[in-house]
């Protein structure tokens, strides 16, 4: 099975066909650092097959090295993959004018690989314009927002290229997006460019990710194809804690780094069900944000709120001196502690990126928001997932990806239809 990733982002989605053995023609992003991101996995999977991933981990043990060491470590890595494979990620944006230079470089590798015909488009338009938190932050719907038609380009994708079958993602919030018509326009011309499809409304935890994190996932077949029903197995919602994808990492403090890339444990059970990690792997991005002394009170009133009566803590109930914000009656969560002890955490957002103040560390003892591989394993990348950029980059990567643990049930139930 082959596939084409739109919009592909860090390459969550495209992770969980590739763990399948889907071959990748090409991944589409605008982003640099994400685009990097997506090129150093694919030379991952290349060097896995034919198993070369030495020369892999000796490059994730270039993390902490300075920015250039890092640039000149990173050319260095990237000549040893044939450009075959890196001439997958494509980063560019995708727009009316691009288009044409985007369909002939997938065509292009289509040639280059010998294959006349695509089985599969992955992928869905940037969230943010749909999404409700992010219409609520603002205060207004982002009529103009370009973003909001992106779709119209993946419809695009379809026509071109005739795949046997999609997945289309987003959030929610694009049923309500423009009063529910952006809904209806995205089925209606899913629908014109000869596809039968189906929109579910998921949730990563039922896929076994430790996270409430809901997902709307519309799947087409083309319409020849046609013969078998949409249902896809019950779910397989995780029963470990979060707090068991956390327990065998180094503990740290605000500021602080891991630079040993050791673990302090064996890798638990809870990690290697969900194929997070194997005893094998090289810990990275597990670095912890600095925090002033303020933050770092209201985050030990948030733990200890937490964990010993269940209670979130409310900004307006912060003592006087605490308090910073004018605004007291919105957003009183603006401080929230990951939620070590249930099987899931809130949703993890590109917000993340931010401050953290929302992803709190629910162990008092380290005092401070979660890692950006904490954050990755929320979302239930593997730990030798190498995010590229700088570290805000890294965030705004884990946080708009699809949890590649539902990818990978997504990608199974085609495999077996295609």
């Amino acid at each position: 099975m082959n596939y084409l990733d739109l919009f592909a982002g860090a390459g969550g989605l495209s992770e969980g066909f590739a763990r399948i053995g889907a071959e990748g023609i090409a991944h589409i992003e605008l982003d640099q650092y994400a685009a990097q991101t997506l090129e150093t996995r694919v030379a991952y999977y290349f060097l896995k097959s034919h198993n070369r991933l030495n020369e892999y981990r000796a490059y994730q043990k270039t993390y902490h090295l300075n920015k250039k060491e890092r640039e000149i470590a990173r050319t260095a890595f990237l000549e040893k993959i044939p450009p075959k494979v890196l001439d997958s990620v494509i980063n560019m944006e995708i727009s009316e004018e691009t288009l044409p230079i985007i369909f002939e470089q997938i065509e292009n590798q289509l040639e280059i690989r010998g294959i006349d015909n695509l089985d599969l488009i992955i992928g869905g338009p940037p969230c943010q314009a749909y999404s409700v938190v992010g219409r609520s932050r603002t205060g207004k719907n982002n009529e103009n927002d370009s973003r909001h038609y992106l779709y119209k380009l993946y419809v695009q994708f379809l026509e071109r290229f005739t795949p046997k079958a999609f997945v289309f993602e987003n959030v929610p919030g694009i049923y309500t997006a423009k009063e529910g018509a952006i809904f209806e326009d995205v089925r209606e011309k899913l629908e014109n460019a000869g596809y039968s499809i189906k929109a579910y409304d998921f949730n990563a935890f039922d896929f076994g990710v430790p996270q409430n994190r809901k997902r709307v996932i519309i799947m087409g077949f083309r319409n020849d194809l046609m013969h078998h029903d949409f249902e896809i197995p019950g779910n397989i919602q995780n029963t470990f804690e979060v707090i068991d994808f956390f327990n065998d990492l180094p503990t740290l403090k605000a500021g602080e780094t891991c630079t040993a890339y050791r673990y302090r444990r064996e890798s638990s059970e809870a990690l290697l069900q969900t194929a997070i990690r194997n005893n094998d792997d090289i810990l990275t991005h597990h670095v912890a944000r600095g925090h002033i002394e303020r933050d770092l009170e209201i985050y030990r009133e948030a733990v200890c709120l937490w964990n010993q009566e269940g209670r979130r803590l409310k900004y307006s109930d912060l003592r006087p001196e605490l308090i910073t914000h004018k605004n007291t009656n919105s957003f009183l969560d603006r401080f929230k502690v990951v939620s070590g002890n249930l099987s899931y955490s809130h949703t993890v957002v590109a917000h993340i990126s931010k401050d953290g103040h929302h992803y709190i560390h629910p162990d008092i003892a380290q005092n401070r928001t979660i890692t950006v591989r904490e954050a990755a394993r929320l979302q239930s990348f593997p730990d030798d997932y190498f995010f590229e950029g700088p570290r805000t980059a890294n965030y705004v990567q884990v946080g708009n990806a699809v949890p590649p643990l539902m990818a990978e049930r997504i990608a199974r139930w085609f495999v077996e239809r295609i």
